[in-house]
């Protein structure tokens, strides 16, 4: 059956998801006109609001970009993009005044200068936060703040996008699912700034809805995505039997706790490895029989509710002390450093379509993603396609005559996938493609989701395992047990022209 639809003109961007990279942009873009799409209510349903590390910038007296592109190329392990790197870690120091502008109230010293806390695998304290462990709350707020003061930006809650539409090679509009039925809005530019893919997984610190909406947007579309199968597993996610898991902050770490075995056994050596290394160790004692612990009761001790408020509420929660108790971690599915290839403007392969934010992938942070570096580039790329598209006539222009609807808000629903057939998904992908893979688990995966393609989840879970399987070698955050060695740097590219026919059955046109 046909349902109808409303066509509207829009006459600006549309920008597909409410997070921190997407009214980032949205506010670069003002006085330009644009409609936000958020899938449930703003300000839910975005990992940003759940980020708790920080954001990675030199602005330390002891601090450079380059030290800081440095630690981001030897986290990534050959899969960045150098020159990237470079601008992205340049504008840091800009971002978190941009930030600063809009509102966010940033930790400070009685000085001024800014608390700069630890990560893993940083050479110098250069993580900026806002709150403790709330820092993600707190930039969500100053963008969601900011953003309904302007009158330029149209704020669509629950209105998922469900397809772009390309007509000659390149985008003509969006089909969106409103509480108003369905619409059709006519733009020549959309901006993907959707998240990541942590749902995808049994075990994740994401919302469960981050299943990768962006990429199978994109990938029905014509994009091309790159280097998918790089998954970043958070090593110390809180294993209290909640879904998605707490996550507990790499700068706990950084502040002196280590992670132990029920023995008290170190699990490694260096608690501040980059986390495919600490994900890794950690798995092999599990695999082992071994429980795994973050031990903080020493350092930081007494001091762990006043830097970690909102960790320790948690654990409290929970029924675990952190200044007395061990807490049982795991590693779970946290960032996606692969996504739709773009260039420093957002720019897709679809002329017409852009991303920015986890969605994308621009080369920053290669094979394993560097500790908060994830809100540095949502804020930094966020405001490069702003300002791109604001310049851009030819880009920015439709054939608009109708201007969008106002400010609209509907009340909050929670979201859960309950429905069978996503934990089902959700059970083969974390099988196939988790920490530790090979061919034969890779394989059935492909086997069990193929299936399951005209579902955007199962489609996303199996160009996934896809990308992983045809990576025989182990780089960054992609282990093979069966191709431990490292081979050539190279990207895994992959579009709907990659994958045969036979393959897509089910896949809308």
């Amino acid at each position: 059956m046909t349902v109808a639809r409303t066509e509207v003109f829009a006459d600006g961007p549309v920008i597909v998801g409410g997070g921190l990279a997407g009214l980032t942009c949205a506010i670069e873009l003002a006085p330009a006109r644009c409609i936000v799409l958020s899938a449930g209510a703003l300000s839910t349903g975005t990992s940003t609001g759940w980020a708790q590390g920080g954001v990675a910038a030199a602005v330390g007296p002891d601090d450079s970009a380059d030290d800081h592109t440095a630690d981001t190329l030897a986290a990534g392990a050959g899969l960045c993009d150098e020159q990237v790197v470079q601008a992205i870690t340049a504008a840091g120091p800009a971002a978190i005044d941009w930030l600063s502008e809009q509102g966010t109230r940033w930790d400070r010293n009685p000085d001024g200068t800014f608390k700069l806390g630890l990560e893993g695998a940083h050479g110098r304290r250069r993580i900026v936060h806002a709150g403790g462990d709330g820092t993600g709350a707190e930039l969500l707020r100053t963008v969601v703040d900011k953003a309904r003061t302007l009158d330029s930006i149209a704020l669509w809650d629950h209105s998922p996008a469900t397809r772009i539409v390309v007509e000659n090679g390149r985008v003509t509009g969006v089909e969106v699912t409103t509480p108003d039925g369905p619409v059709l809005l006519r733009t020549s530019v959309v901006v993907l700034t959707t998240g990541g893919i942590g749902g995808l997984f049994t075990h994740t610190t994401n919302p469960l809805s981050s299943r990768g909406q962006g990429l199978a947007l994109a990938f029905r579309a014509g994009a091309v995505l790159r280097d998918i199968e790089m998954v970043q597993f958070h090593p110390t996610a809180l294993d209290v039997e909640i879904d998605p898991m707490p996550l507990v902050s790499e700068a706990v770490r950084g502040e002196g706790a280590v992670i132990v075995n029920e023995r008290g056994d170190w699990v490694l050596a260096n608690p501040l490895s980059a986390r495919d290394v600490v994900s890794r160790a950690e798995w092999a004692q599990l695999q082992s029989g071994h429980q795994v612990f973050l031990d903080g009761r020493t350092s930081p001790g007494e001091r762990f509710a006043e830097l970690f408020p909102s960790i320790n509420a948690t654990a409290i929660a929970a029924g675990l002390d952190p200044t007395r108790d061990l807490l049982p971690v795991r590693p779970a599915a946290h960032y996606h450093m692969g996504g739709v290839q773009v260039d420093l403007a957002g720019r897709s392969s679809v002329p017409g379509l852009y991303a920015a934010g986890e969605v994308a992938s621009t080369g920053l942070h290669g094979a394993n993603r560097l500790a908060s570096n994830s809100l540095l580039e949502a804020v930094v790329c966020g405001r490069w396609v702003g300002q791109h598209l604001k310049t851009s006539a030819t880009d920015v222009a439709t054939r608009a005559a109708e201007r969008p609807s106002a400010n609209r808000h509907w009340a909050d629903e929670t979201w859960r996938p309950d429905e069978p057939v996503i934990d089902r998904i959700r059970t083969i992908v974390t099988e196939g493609a988790g920490v530790l893979r090979d061919a034969e688990g890779l394989q059935q995966s492909l086997d069990l989701l193929r299936p399951h393609l005209d579902n955007d989840t199962g489609l996303v879970g199996y160009l996934v395992a896809h990308a992983a399987l045809s990576r025989t070698e182990s780089r960054g955050a992609h282990t093979r047990t069966d191709f431990p060695a490292m081979e050539a740097p190279r990207h895994t590219l992959v579009s709907l022209a990659d994958l045969p026919a036979v393959e897509l059955a089910g896949t809308p046109a």
